[in-house]
């Protein structure tokens, strides 16, 4: 089995619990309202502007044994600057408040999600930066381009109201095929990282849309956030 097999493996029922998310099932079905995309895009905003900064720290503490995935953080920093700008011109374009949702103070699993992940990368081994890869590159080829059609359609949104979501969709279609032949490089301690990486970042990031819902519902955002680390 290869490596890159072994951490699908090793990660399915946690990968299974952030598909199941209810609004990600709502979503590829067009029944997300206005206000919980808006506010699932101001979430999204608070950890994608750390994907940059993330990946240069990831960079500067990798080990020789591990220096040849330097080359390819840069072609991630690369294809991955600016694009929180992206995610704020769609939260205008859909007729929230871009100033508004930078400024606000992002929901707890969202910033348990970037810390856990810079404390791995200061604290741990760096290379568990690539479970988050995982995570968001996987999440978005199951999901975000037909979740960007269905909420298009059915909000009635203008197609620079969805560029984040259509746009990495068939982004990371060819983002994953190059990942998963960097994974297949890994030896078994630095595959384990990524494994441990993605268990928790794969729970803290269904944490955040269960979290956007349940803000949206009238609930709290940290109850969400308490059953997902159950």
């Amino acid at each position: 089995m290869s490596a890159y097999q072994r951490l699908q493996d090793a990660t399915r029922a946690e990968r299974e619990w952030l598909l199941d998310t209810p609004m990600m099932t709502r979503a590829m079905q067009g029944e997300v309202g206005r206000d919980e995309y808006l506010a699932f895009l101001g979430q999204a905003y608070h950890h994608v502007r750390f994907t940059v900064p993330l990946m240069m720290a990831c960079g500067a503490r990798l080990p020789d044994r591990l220096g040849w995935l330097r080359g390819a953080l840069v072609e991630y920093i690369e294809e991955e600057h600016g694009h929180e700008q992206w995610i704020l011109d769609d939260i205008r374009a859909a007729g929230g408040d871009p100033e508004a949702a930078a400024a606000a103070t992002p929901d707890p699993a969202t910033t348990l999600m970037v810390a856990y992940v810079r404390d791995r990368i200061e604290h741990g081994n760096p290379v568990a930066f690539f479970g988050m890869v995982q995570v968001l590159e996987g999440t978005s080829t199951a999901v975000a381009t037909r979740a960007a059609e269905q909420l298009q359609a059915s909000l009635g949104l203008p197609d620079n109201a969805v560029r984040y979501l259509s746009s990495h969709g068939s982004l990371d279609i060819g983002h994953l095929a190059f990942f998963e032949k960097l994974i297949d490089r890994l030896e078994e301690d630095d595959l384990n990282a990524v494994i441990e990486g993605a268990r928790m970042v794969y729970r803290l990031y269904g944490a955040m849309f269960r979290g956007v819902t349940a803000r949206c519902t009238g609930g709290t955002a940290a109850r969400e956030l308490t059953d997902a680390l159950v």
